[in-house]
Formats: structure tokens, C-alpha cells, sequence
């Protein structure tokens, strides 16, 4: 396949943010009395939209959207103010990015975060001009794996879903690709298993990023 556009997960697939998200999560809980939830409570929730990090992260309980929404965005606010102390870009990316812009591949990211933690991790991480278009969870806009976000993605690089590979670290990613109708790539150096990626049906398992060049 001649693919001419790779749209990239961002926790798990291009960074590692687990820490900067426990981080800011577990502060805002502190701040409202609640105990702080182990990293690995939020791994399991890893790219679902913040809402969904924070219900798993406090005590069982009657549903209380009011306070998660407000512990939501208190933790946005958080990272707002202290933000990417802990992220790291994973080794091989940055390469494979600059790569990609060389050969005139057109480069995306899409994520379940917030739209404005996205584009300022994007900001801080990657220099200018890395990606040409990332999204984050917008109002009005399903979240991952619906496909909505990836065609408004496609449209807007003018670019189909068979011209596309879709790469990510869970089975949400892989899904998404697949009701988009795009290359469904996962990678092994995220923060799920090999086998999750199969089970959700990853038409390839990549396990170092530059692996990503022997699709093109």
C-alpha cells in the first residue's frame, strides 16, 4: 500500500505520560480529601477520556457526575500549571516523525484527552510543524473508538482511510482504526500487552518505531 498519512495515539504510542497524569489527577483528589489512586489504576483506563480516569481513580460509591467533572477539570487546571514534569517522548520517535515529514507522509495525532492538554503536550514535546493536525476530546465529538474524530481528521488532510495508517498502543486505538476503515497498527512499547492488540485485532504489531517505515 501506498499510505500517505499516519495518524498517532499519543499516551502509549508517542509519549509516556502515565506519570504526569497520575500526578495531576491524584492532586486533584488530595486537594478534595480523597486518598491518591496507585499509577496503576489509571494505566488500566489508560486512553479513555478524563471523566473515565477519574471515576475508576475515586472510592466506589453512588455515580456523582458533578464532583467528577469538577475533579476533571481541576486536574486539567493542574496540569495546566505544572505541565510534561514527567512525560517523556519514547526513544525512536522523534526520528521516525522527522522521517515521515522528509518522505512528504502527512502526520496526525488523536487522542481521548482534552483537546487543550493535547495540543500543549504537542507544543511542548515536538518541535513546530511535527504534526499537521492533532485532536483531542472536543465537545459534540465521540470519543475513541468511534470514528467520527478520524474522518474529520481524513477531511481535513485531505487524505482517505485507505491511505492511512492508524498506529496505537491499545485496543481502543485498534478499533477506531477499524471502524474507520484504516491500517490498524498497534506497537508493543505502550501500556498494553501484545495479545490485547491481537485480541482487538491489530492487522500488524510493530515493536520498535521504525518499524513503521517498511509499511510505506
Amino acid at each position: 500500500m501506498n499510505y500517505r498519512c499516519v495518524i498517532f495515539d499519543m499516551d502509549g504510542t508517542l509519549a509516556d505520560t502515565i506519570d504526569d497524569l497520575t500526578l495531576n489527577i491524584n492532586k486533584a483528589l488530595e486537594e478534595r480529601g480523597f486518598a491518591p489512586a496507585p499509577a496503576e489504576k489509571y494505566l488500566k483506563m489508560q486512553g479513555r477520556e478524563i471523566d473515565a480516569l477519574v471515576t475508576n481513580a475515586l472510592p466506589r460509591g453512588p455515580e456523582n457526575p458533578g464532583l467528577v467533572k469538577e475533579l476533571a477539570e481541576r486536574a486539567i487546571a493542574v496540569y495546566s500549571e505544572t505541565p510534561h514534569r514527567l512525560t517523556r517522548v519514547y526513544p525512536g520517535i522523534p526520528e521516525l516523525l522527522l522521517e515521515l515529514k522528509r518522505k512528504k507522509i502527512k502526520r496526525a495525532a488523536l487522542s481521548n484527552k482534552p483537546d487543550r492538554m493535547l495540543n500543549a503536550e504537542i507544543a511542548f514535546l515536538f518541535p513546530p510543524g511535527t504534526f499537521e493536525a492533532a485532536y483531542g476530546a472536543r465537545p459534540g465529538i465521540p470519543a475513541k473508538p468511534d470514528p467520527a474524530a478520524v474522518w474529520e481528521l481524513l477531511s481535513e488532510l485531505d487524505v482517505t482511510p485507505r491511505d492511512t495508517i492508524l498506529a496505537g498502543d491499545s485496543g481502543t486505538d485498534i478499533k477506531t482504526a477499524l471502524a474507520a476503515g484504516c491500517h490498524a497498527l498497534g506497537v508493543s512499547w505502550g501500556y498494553r500487552s501484545v495479545p490485547a492488540l491481537k485480541a482487538a485485532g491489530a492487522q500488524r504489531i510493530i515493536h520498535e518505531p521504525r518499524e513503521l517505515l517498511e509499511l510505506l
